[in-house]
């Protein structure tokens, strides 16, 4: 029998809540005879960024990046040596540690209501119905400068629902206190995500690309030190900026959304699912504080 990867995972984490002793024996490349997807067939993640308006001296965006595809949950605090979070939610006590939105959805479309959102088994869902009524939740206080990961996926959808990942200011005064959108998936088919940077009383953005299968399990990440701010998809850097014009002024804190942008016509209900989120402080060796 083949399974994939998430499948396996969440096997796991079900037999290790009940006390049992799980061994999971790998076999390597072409040991098996099953027909599952042979994940060294997959075609490479290609992303693209962009930093805007380009008359900024100050900016530095790695304009193009390769995400090569893994065979593991890699993750950027792992490969990137981030250490212990300084909290973190699995999701195996439904959502306590959070604020779930109830009222008017985003741009006063739709409406965010906690009935939209779903616990079982450690995976967090969010149901995005045919009437625009969706959900929302944000983690608490936040921090100035750190670091967030969470796992994701994000099931082909209808247009009109837009899966996000994303940092908001504590002081509520966004876009001019700014807005990190560090996984935005709005491509229907889930076959890519973007970045934004929201800043500036003028809602200035910066807007990054990446290609990717969102429809599978990934991890998203965000750096945000006083001088960068970066994203990582499974533990690799896709998207990077060094403009100081598009820093947050102050404090921010992980939010998850299933953001409804209606374009008229039939809905077709759509859902995203988070596995686990962590965040990390960010050290004074690293540019913190």
């Amino acid at each position: 029998m083949t399974i994939r990867i998430d499948q396996l995972e969440q096997i796991v984490k079900r037999a290790v809540a009940t006390g049992a002793a799980v061994v999971v024996v790998v076999l390597a490349p072409g040991t098996s005879t099953g027909t599952g997807t042979d994940a060294g067939n997959r075609p490479s993640t290609t992303a693209t960024a962009t930093a805007t308006p380009t008359d900024r001296t100050t900016a530095t965006a790695w304009a193009t990046a390769t995400v090569q595809p893994t065979t593991t949950t890699t993750t950027a605090a792992a490969t990137l040596g981030w250490g212990t979070p300084v909290r973190a939610d699995e999701f195996d006590a439904g959502t306590a540690q959070w604020s779930v939105y109830d009222g008017p959805g985003h741009g006063g479309n739709g409406r965010r209501s906690p009935a939209a959102v779903n616990v079982r088994d450690g995976v967090l869902t969010i149901t995005g119905g045919s009437s625009g009524t969706t959900a929302g939740m944000s983690w608490g206080h936040g921090r100035r400068y750190g670091r967030w990961e969470a796992r994701v996926r994000a099931p082909a959808a209808d247009p009109s629902y837009h899966a996000v990942l994303l940092l908001w200011p504590d002081a509520e005064n966004g876009p001019e206190g700014g807005e990190i959108d560090f996984m935005e998936i709005a491509d229907p088919a889930r076959q890519k995500a973007d970045v934004f940077l929201h800043h500036g009383p003028d809602d200035e953005q910066e807007h990054g690309q990446v290609q990717v299968d969102a429809t599978r399990w990934h991890n998203w990440a965000v750096e945000w030190t006083p001088t960068s701010v970066t994203t990582f998809l499974d533990g690799r850097k896709w998207y990077g900026t060094t403009d100081r014009a598009v820093q947050p002024r102050g404090p921010m804190h992980l939010c998850i959304q299933l953001d409804w942008f209606p374009r008229g016509g039939t809905v077709q209900q759509s859902t995203m699912q988070v596995d686990w989120v962590r965040e990390y402080g960010v050290s004074s060796d690293d540019g913190g504080r």
